[in-house]
């Protein structure tokens, strides 16, 4: 599988190597193949950050189904962020995650390249655009991913990415209401 198909993928379902937000850390463990990580542990264990380099978890716990106290918590997916950008400057990243996962993403990946990819999935979600000074944000709430494009005419590729190139993807844990 290409990059632009999985991410066009990830971005109408949510849904990453079967992982959504609500998701257990076991249940991410099992998705990915090994890779290293780096885990940091928020203060008094209010969060978990995992970041894998091309993407990264965070955590939040959430008490475990059982009678009566001390049942103790999971920690479960509240947001998944692939890490674009970090591309740009790691070759060896991407041939990793391609040798690891089967998808192979390029160095740059546009956004015009990702939005004609995604005008052929099933499902296209409606995206909303809001200025974030210095990038653009597609968000779209069906799937609650989101998309941070480069929106600066003098960045050029190199080292980074460009104007016009995806910086990161988004899934996001949606607000509760009631």
């Amino acid at each position: 599988m290409t990059g632009i198909e999985f991410l066009a993928s990830f971005l109408a379902t949510g849904e990453l190597y079967g992982l959504r937000v609500g998701s257990t850390l076991d249940e991410v463990d099992r998705a990915l193949p090994p890779h290293s990580f780096v885990d940091v542990l928020g203060e008094e264990g209010a969060w978990l950050r995992r970041d894998y380099g091309l993407v990264e978890f965070a955590f939040n716990p959430e008490p475990e189904p059982g009678p009566g106290p001390g049942t103790g918590a999971e920690w479960v997916v509240a947001t998944v962020t692939l890490q674009l950008h970090r591309l740009a400057l790691d070759d060896d990243l991407a041939q990793t995650w391609a040798r690891s996962t089967g998808v192979a993403f390029p160095r740059y990946t546009s956004w015009e390249e990702l939005r004609k990819e995604l005008s052929r999935a099933h499902g296209v979600p409606e995206l909303k655009v809001t200025d974030q000074g210095g990038f653009l944000q597609y968000r779209a709430a069906s799937s609650h991913v989101s998309v941070l494009v480069v929106d600066d005419g003098d960045e050029e590729r190199g080292g980074r990415v460009g104007d016009g190139d995806v910086w990161s993807l988004d899934l996001w844990l949606p607000f509760r209401t009631g």
